[in-house]
């Protein structure tokens, strides 16, 4: 099977691995290493890579002064329980960018927000 690993340029790979775990209700864990974490589903299918700003020689992940974090890139992630994933997102006082609605175009109930890093 082939799969698409989305990887992400963060400032904070700890901070944000336990965000999207946090977010979409996986256990607590920690990232593999400091300048790189793999946040997985229960499976073990990778559902987002978080890579530090500069680890390494990436051309596209030098810095976040270089590259807007977000831009053309819109994370969207399907979830069991769409009613769990909001209590949890509000009891972390994040601020959603759009409430709840059933999209037009999928059919289906969605909310958005920002992670910590900006990403969409």
């Amino acid at each position: 099977m082939t799969r698409l690993w989305t990887i992400l340029g963060v400032r904070d790979v700890r901070a944000s691995y336990q965000w999207y775990r946090e977010l979409l209700g996986l256990p607590t864990s920690e990232p593999a290493h400091d300048y790189f974490g793999m946040v997985c589903d229960h499976d073990g299918t990778v559902l987002v890579c978080l890579h530090a700003w500069g680890a390494h020689d990436h051309p596209s992940l030098t810095s976040a002064d270089v590259a807007t974090p977000g831009n053309g890139l819109l994370l969207f992630f399907r979830v069991d329980d769409l009613d769990a994933a909001l209590e949890r997102t509000q009891a972390r006082g994040v601020v959603l960018t759009e409430e709840p609605h059933r999209n037009p175009n999928t059919r289906t109930m969605e909310f958005s927000l920002r992670d910590p890093d900006g990403y969409h």
